[in-house]
């Protein structure tokens, strides 16, 4: 390896660690790489990443718990080889009187797919509700419409 090679190498190596500290010591940036990193695990079909992603005291519509969220995703990635999340519109922001909870909005598609062509899709309003657990944020409470 030429010393230019080793130069622009440990300048992007150098670089990706400054982004990575920047997200962790910008809690609004820490949380959108949360919502997005849920976004791609969803996605590459990654259960155990979904599951990693999700607080302990998980509620989805208030009733729903982890292992409804791991059937649930179970049953879609097995049904659908491929899995697309569309966020046509997502807010995200950390609650101004408590920093540990914070929260995103989102206009969802969600479609899935046995080759190219989706057989199936759906549009839906989702309300995402994340805590601070140990320096990450952990999806606390998921409603949707």
């Amino acid at each position: 390896m030429s010393m230019r090679q080793l130069y622009w190498s440990l300048f992007i190596s150098l670089s990706l660690l400054l982004v990575g500290c920047g997200a962790r010591d910008d809690p609004q940036a820490a949380l959108e790489a949360a919502v997005q990193q849920l976004q791609d695990n969803i996605e590459t079909k990654r259960t155990g990443a979904v599951m990693d992603q999700l607080h302990g005291d998980f509620l989805a519509r208030q009733e729903l718990d982890s292992e409804w969220a791991k059937r649930t995703m179970t049953l879609l990635f097995l049904r659908h080889k491929n899995v697309k999340v569309i966020a046509l519109g997502k807010n995200s922001w950390i609650d101004p009187a408590i920093s540990s909870k914070g929260y995103t909005e989102a206009q969802v598609g969600l479609s899935g797919a046995e080759g190219l062509i989706p057989d199936s899709a759906r549009h839906y309003s989702v309300k995402l509700q994340w805590w601070l657990d140990g320096g990450e944020w952990k999806l606390a409470r998921l409603d949707w419409e």
